[in-house]
């Protein structure tokens, strides 16, 4: 039964989405052109993979079936196409990074400098949550990304540390942990102002909270840490944007958690309570990450070599 390899990937972007609109966006064309494609796949499967649910869809019990054998499908003609073209090494070519949102503010010097070094290659940053990365990396479609450590471990991928920061607590200015919290004792500074503080986590116990979505890797370290304080967390609002996390704190919804270095570029951070997590202490530990047993191609290890230049490790 032969398969249409485009459509294959309409299909499983549409599912990974779960939005035929998310993933029109995501791989510049139309919905037509997604829901076309998806149901040309449908017809050539002879089942139904998708159950359309207003604006959203969820996968039917042979949709699961073909969304994990297409991942590693796409993964192989991925593969296949990076190693012909690097035969022709680094005078042109494509390399496709995958970079969380909030980890992305730490790349333009590299991007600046690899697009310097490397003219003729063309640089794609897709952003997706710091576990879709580590799948996509794992399934082979794309070679290289970031994620926040620790990863998901049954992914055996390797990982490279390039940076570290401490986690800080981000609320109201009139929340009850506000008043809590003890002041710094050694003078430390963050962003050119002295800390205001340090607060435990069992200080947050009964504290509504603002978090990033379940795709970010900061979320799911910060349940973990929930679990095993043995405290539940009261998660009132979510949201993949960590600067509207700081608005709603504005707002008086709730606190949340942020990494140093996203505290200190706060343009609201006058209007808010905020204090550097201790007991337990949670760091912000960011790292390349990239499949150890597969071909990596002159492109990505060069990309490797580059923010290893520019950004440390």
């Amino acid at each position: 039964m032969p398969i249409d390899i485009r459509a294959l990937r309409y299909f499983v972007e549409t599912a990974r989405q779960r939005s035929f609109t998310q993933a029109a966006s995501s791989l510049y064309v139309t919905q037509s052109t997604i829901s076309k494609m998806v149901r040309q796949l449908e017809d050539e499967i002879g089942q139904p993979l998708l159950i359309r649910e207003g604006k959203s869809v969820r996968l039917t019990d042979v949709g699961k079936v073909v969304y994990e054998r297409g991942q590693e499908a796409l993964g192989v003609v991925h593969r296949l196409t990076l190693e012909v073209a690097d035969l022709s090494s680094l005078g042109r070519g494509q390399l496709h990074v995958g970079i969380p949102p909030m980890v992305n503010l730490f790349f333009s010097p590299a991007v600046s400098a690899f697009r310097k070094r490397y003219p003729n290659l063309q640089l794609t940053l897709a952003e997706h949550g710091g576990q879709v990365i580590e799948q996509q990396v794992a399934n082979g479609e794309i070679e290289v990304g970031a994620t926040v450590l620790p990863g998901d471990s049954g992914l055996a991928l390797e990982t490279r540390q390039f940076a570290k920061y401490p986690i800080w607590v981000v609320g109201p200015r009139d929340a009850a942990w506000a008043k809590e919290r003890t002041a710094g004792r050694t003078g430390t500074r963050t962003a050119g102002r002295t800390a205001v503080g340090t607060i435990s986590l069992h200080a947050l116990s009964q504290e509504p909270l603002v978090m990033l979505t379940e795709a970010f890797s900061l979320t799911r370290t910060m349940r973990q840490i929930f679990l095993e304080a043995r405290i539940e967390p009261r998660v009132v609002a979510q949201s993949g944007h960590w600067d509207f996390l700081a608005s709603m704190a504005v707002a008086g919804l709730g606190t949340t958690f942020l990494p140093e270095p996203l505290v200190a570029r706060l343009e609201s951070r006058d209007r808010l309570a905020v204090a550097r997590l201790i007991e337990p202490t949670v760091d912000w530990t960011l790292a390349h990450i990239w499949s150890p047993g597969r071909y990596l191609s002159h492109a990505a290890r060069a990309w490797l070599d580059v923010c290893d230049e520019v950004m440390g490790g």
